[in-house]
């Protein structure tokens, strides 16, 4: 392979690169802004009045403190559960984009014989 085409080849691979670099900060903003949209002060409120309810009720009952402690520890796993799935699907689309600036960026360079991935 000749000096050129490597050199070209190189100059490619750094274009996918940068573009997948605007692509992750485009997705970490956006998961920041949603996060920060999903736990409104009113969310916020709102669940801590429902789990002290529900952890006042057991304890009024006579379960003692390890009724509320349950139900903290089941509100904890579904806001675990729901925080996952919506890190899977942000990764998804983070892959999605991630693919899309590849192509893109293979695409930009008709000619030289050299994909991003690997030799030809």
């Amino acid at each position: 392979m000749s000096f050129d085409k490597l050199l070209r080849k190189v100059e490619q691979a750094e274009m996918a690169l940068e573009a997948r670099e605007r692509q992750y900060s485009a997705d970490m903003r956006q998961l920041k802004r949603s996060w920060r949209l999903t736990w409104s002060p009113g969310r916020i409120v709102v669940a801590g009045l429902l789990t002290g309810f529900l952890s006042g009720r057991g304890q009024s009952r006579g379960g003692g403190s390890s009724d509320g402690v349950g139900i903290l520890r089941v509100i904890s796993l579904v806001s675990t559960m729901m925080a996952s799935q919506n890190a899977k699907q942000a990764s998804t689309e983070a892959e999605h984009a991630a693919d899309a600036a590849t192509d893109m960026a293979a695409t930009q360079a008709p000619g030289s014989g050299v994909s991003v991935d690997g030799p030809p």
